[in-house]
């Protein structure tokens, strides 16, 4: 596509110079080139849906490879719906769409209502999923100034302008440019973010009171006392007086939509994602903008936790009645299902309970499986041997230095003492000697006396015996006691004296330096002795460690292999059940369809389709390991599960980012081919002249086939910079038609449509005039006949259920569910509750196969082979009149005309399909709108009960409505449709009207050359030369593709 731009720039190019000479072929040509420069690559939108909490944002931003969509593991995330599309920039910008005036206004008088009960009284909030605490929620996020007694004195108006930074943001839109994720979180955090602020205050309340008890304690008693009299100094205003930040609003309850444009490789295809909320929204403006982007999205991704895929909840659950109605009506659903139009996403892959998974699929006997148990069970056998080695190494290490460090400080000892005795300094032994082992004895002794109760325990028996005045000592203990004490006391003298004996033994002995020496020598070979086994001992040690260590990791990643292992199972396990059970769901539904349309004949064992063609995308994905693979995040640790890329299944969403496009890609590439190729022919057919025909055959066509001097007022001579960038526009060069939307270009061009000359011009324009008026005949007879009996027959069904339904519909919820419905005529978004919906399912259900039916057959395949019969009729009258010198270019002319036309009439189903699809999709949604509009009053009536029996009186009065406006509001509704199917057929006929008089002037173009002359100076032979070298290149090219 980017190659064909480039082609018709250069084409372009060498137009500039090239003298057209007829006005109408310059406008032609114009127009071509801007439609041509205008094909973009074409763009995939897919809406992403899915429960909170299911990872919608965090699959998200694995996907984009950038963390750009906020998220929260604590709480529901994104509030707003938030369109993600590409641009080619290393920036990241957003548009942030602020709700008008009007649209926050409705939605806060409704807010205000949730908050009070009937009395005026204010409800309770605390319970942030009641109504009162969500009217609270967001209040409380954009003013958190105001109380909620001061919100129950105050109606709407006055607190929109209670704060005008709030009030002025309104209906505005921000935009966000940065230049890194981080840099855009932190800007977009702002106004996309749901925060919880429970909690909060109560944590700035501690930080306060912890802040003033700091303060207080900084002062005086003096200031203390002045302080609780209500008095400061000077020195007490400056102590604490940092004032805590004023509360900022967050704007998200005001935000309309999010649109984000990013240099994401998966999205540089052509996808759009969009982030739809988790939740209904209560706002009326942001659910409209989701259902919107529901109704126009090409593709639906479907997100739930691989948890609630495998469970109860099947596929067809999960999708809903609701989605499969519109699924059989909108999709084209009968004999022409998509693959990929809906895409099924089981996130969460990375949590997993090994055994449970083993259990359930029964994997016990699974050779790869048992390869991994195998590794497991010998890596934790090496384990515990090693764990005992280790220890054993402990105790041998242990108990070797204990006898080693008394032998080190006895070294030390001895190595002092012979420096003092060189130094002549007298030196005291404390470990060697007679009298380190005296002192040795006397705790050996004292250690045996105290196994035997001895001197320990007589203090403590002293300390807690009484003492009288005379000083004896109560007898407390027995006689055993006495013994011991005495004969502890025949020990101690008996020591005493050896003692004393042994002092004058060491007064007598004398310590020389050889003798040091010796010592020295003999406890260093001790030493050396024992550090042998020692290091042998702390090597087994380091040995046993560093395996332990090492099994650790392998423990670890065998451990993730198995869980690994596991998810793949349940993920190939889950993929095949959901797809298994979509293929169910679309039995049961396209049974459903043949029944209804001939009850008689009907066969549930035959097949309408091939259901095991039907191959529903199914993808688990793991963001969460994903993002720790490759880094995206940090400080998440290491992933839980999966060890490669490839496994977490984003690479492969990735991938069906693009394929989703490729489709598309390829159709406008060959369409936009197919132009070029027919433009560039009619471009090299007028420059190239036809060679030798006489004036007179020239002027004979003339005559007879050119139409009258075109009156439109064109500006010629408009010049623009003439530069080769690439812009939004075409470089019109020195011809330039006015823009459509000037009154007298629309008188003039009404006028030549009127215009009942001669010439080609005027012919086509009539009879493709009686070829459209036929199209929208047969458009609305289809209509009438494929869908107003149904219609009629849905406005019975629906009426007769009405009653029924609504008494259900009451019966089912709490009473304040009840009255809150009423409150918001029949439609409670935040509980997915919709009243007017329910009332119009008999009708939908009734017209729901035929409205499918209807459009998916061809409803132009007449217009067009009418009309290529009247440009066929033309060519065939244009080649009779021809001169015999024109026959043959005549007949090659026409040929090459009536290609061209083709082309271009395709291009114009195109874009009418596609506008009558936009307009059914928009009729298709008018019921349930209706219905609601039709049942105000009730809704008004019924609120205007209060008091005791308010509710039974109010369930009355609603039912008392419908039986009353029952027929006329669903007879009304089915008149509405075949009105608006009437409607959507005459807009498009006016599309087909303004195409068909574009065709009529493109075919007199291309046949205008038979009879134009052009120019043959020196300057347009040249300009002409170069256009067909030009023109043929790119034919050659063109030929490659």
């Amino acid at each position: 596509l980017f190659t064909g731009l480039d082609m018709v720039a250069a084409l372009k190019d060498r137009l500039k110079p090239l003298d057209l000479g007829n006005k109408l072929r310059k406008d032609v040509w114009l127009r071509e080139i801007q439609k041509l420069r205008g094909q973009g690559a074409p763009s995939v939108l897919v809406a992403v849906c899915g429960e909170t909490g299911a990872g919608k944002s965090s699959l998200l931003n694995a996907i984009l490879d950038d963390n750009i969509v906020p998220t929260s593991g604590m709480r529901a995330c994104t509030a707003v719906v938030t369109e993600i599309s590409y641009h080619d920039k290393p920036t990241i910008e957003a548009d942030v769409t602020f709700l008008s005036l009007g649209e926050w206004k409705a939605e806060l008088e409704l807010l205000l209502l949730d908050l009070v009960d009937e009395d005026g009284a204010l409800r309770r909030t605390n319970d942030l999923r009641s109504d009162a605490g969500v009217a609270w929620q967001k209040v409380h996020a954009l003013y958190p100034k105001l109380t909620q007694e001061m919100l129950v004195r105050m109606d709407a108006d006055r607190v929109l302008t209670y704060d005008k930074k709030v009030y002025e943001m309104l209906g505005k839109t921000k935009h966000i440019t940065a230049k890194s994720s981080t840099a855009f979180a932190r800007e977009i955090v702002k106004y996309v973010d749901s925060t919880d602020r429970r909690g909060k205050d109560k944590k700035k309340d501690k930080k306060k009171g912890k802040k003033k008890d700091e303060v207080d304690k900084g002062l005086t008693l003096m200031e203390k006392v002045m302080k609780a009299a209500g008095k400061q100094s000077e020195a007490m205003k400056h102590k604490g007086s940092d004032k805590p930040a004023v509360e900022e609003p967050a704007w998200w309850p005001l935000i309309r939509q999010v649109n984000v444009r990013c240099n994401s490789k998966a999205l540089s295809s052509g996808v759009r994602l969009v982030d739809l909320p988790g939740v209904a929204d209560a706002n009326a403006a942001r659910d409209s903008i989701a259902k919107d982007y529901m109704k126009k999205c090409d593709c639906i991704w479907i997100l739930a936790s691989i948890h609630r895929a495998v469970d109860n909840k099947t596929a067809r659950d999960l999708l809903g009645d609701a989605f499969k109605m519109q699924l059989q009506t909108f999709c084209n659903c009968h004999c022409s299902y998509s693959d990929h139009k809906i895409t099924f996403i089981a996130s969460k892959c990375d949590d997993i309970s090994c055994s449970e998974v083993i259990r359930a699929l029964d994997l016990q006997t699974d050779p790869d499986l048992e390869e991994i148990e195998e590794k497991l069970e010998r890596y934790n056998d090496e384990t515990q041997e090693w764990k005992e080695a280790k220890a054993v190494a402990d105790k041998q290490v242990k108990a070797l230095d204990s006898e080693l460090k008394p032998l080190r400080a006895i070294l030390n000892e001895h190595q002092e003492h012979l420096k003092a005795l060189r130094k002549g300094e007298p030196f005291e032994c404390k470990l060697t000697g007679k009298a380190a082992e005296r002192k040795a004895a006397e705790a050996k002794s004292k250690k045996r006396k105290n196994t035997r109760g001895g001197k320990k325990n007589a203090k403590r028996a002293r300390r807690e015996s009484p003492v009288d005045l005379d000083g004896d000592v109560s007898m407390g203990d027995d006689a055993e006691d006495e013994d011991d004490s005495s004969s502890d006391k025949e020990e101690s003298e008996n020591d005493e004296d050896s003692h004393k004996d042994d002092e004058d033994e060491d007064e007598d002995e004398e310590v020389t330096e050889e003798y040091l020496k010796d010592k020295i020598k003999e406890v260093k070979d001790v030493i050396a002795a024992g550090r042998a086994p020692l290091q042998e001992a702390k090597d087994a040690r380091k040995k046993a460690v560093d395996a332990l260590a090492n099994l650790k990791k392998n423990l670890a990643k065998a451990q993730r292999e198995k869980n690994a292992f596991c998810a793949r199972k349940r993920s190939e396990f889950s993929c095949n059940a959901l797809k298994e059970d979509f293929r169910s769901g679309l039995k049961q539904l396209d049974d459903a369809v043949a029944e209804e349309r001939d009850p008689d004949n009907f066969d549930p064992t035959q097949n309408i389709r091939d259901y095991d063609a039907v191959d529903l995308p199914v993808f688990t994905a793991s963001s969460r390991d994903y993002v720790r693979i490759t880094g995206q995040v940090r400080g998440d640790g290491e992933p839980a599960c999966f060890t490669s890329v490839e496994d977490t299944g984003i690479p492969a969403l990735q991938q069906w980012c693009h394929q989703l496009t490729t489709n598309a890609r390829e159709t406008c590439a060959t369409r936009f081919r197919k132009q070029l190729e027919a433009f560039i022919k009619g471009v090299r057919s007028y420059v190239a002249g036809i060679g030798n025909v006489t004036a007179a055959d020239r002027e004979a066509l003339r005559k007879q086939w050119e139409s009258k001097a075109d009156i439109l007022p064109f500006n010629f001579n408009e010049s623009d910079d003439d530069d080769d960038d690439e812009d939004d526009g075409p470089d019109c060069n020195h011809f330039s038609p006015e823009p459509e939307d000037d009154v007298l270009y629309r008188f003039a061009r009404n006028m030549q449509q009127k215009d009942g000359g001669v010439g080609i011009r005027p012919r086509l324009r009539k009879e493709f005039a009686v070829v459209v008026e036929a199209c929208e005949q047969s458009l609305k007879g289809v209509f009438k006949d494929g869908l107003e009996e149904k219609c009629d027959k849905g406005a019975v069904d629906a009426a007769a259920a009405s009653v029924e339904t609504s008494d259900q519909f009451a019966s089912l919820i709490h009473w304040q569910t009840y009255r809150a419905v009423l409150r918001r005529f029949g439609e409670y978004r935040l509980r997915s509750l919709d009243l007017n919906n329910d009332l119009c399912m008999p009708f939908t259900r009734s017209i729901a196969s035929s409205w499918g039916r209807v459009f998916e057959t061809d409803l132009f395949a007449a217009f067009e082979e009418q009309t290529i019969e009247v440009i066929k009729k033309l060519v065939a009258d244009v080649e009779a009149t021809a001169t015999v010198g024109l026959k043959d270019r005549s007949s090659q002319q026409g040929q090459l005309c009536l290609e061209e036309a083709k082309i271009a009439l395709q291009a114009t189903l195109v874009e009418v399909k596609q506008k009558l699809q936009e307009l059914q999709k928009d009729l298709s949604r008018a019921l349930v709108p209706h219905v609601q509009q039709q049942l105000m009053n009730s809704y008004d009536l019924a609120m205007e009960e209060h008091g005791r029996g308010s509710v039974a009186r109010q369930k009355a009065v609603f039912r008392r409505e419908i039986e009353l406006s029952k027929d006329e509001m669903f007879d009304g509704a089915a008149g509405k449709l075949m009105t608006g199917l009437n409607e959507a057929a005459a807009q498009v006929a006016l599309v087909l009207k303004e195409h068909a008089a574009a065709l009529a002037n493109k075919v007199e173009v291309n046949l205008s050359v038979l009879w134009e002359n052009v120019r043959d100076d020196a300057a347009q032979v040249q300009a002409r030369k170069a256009v067909v070298d030009v023109a043929d290149d790119i034919l050659k090219q063109l030929e490659l593709w």
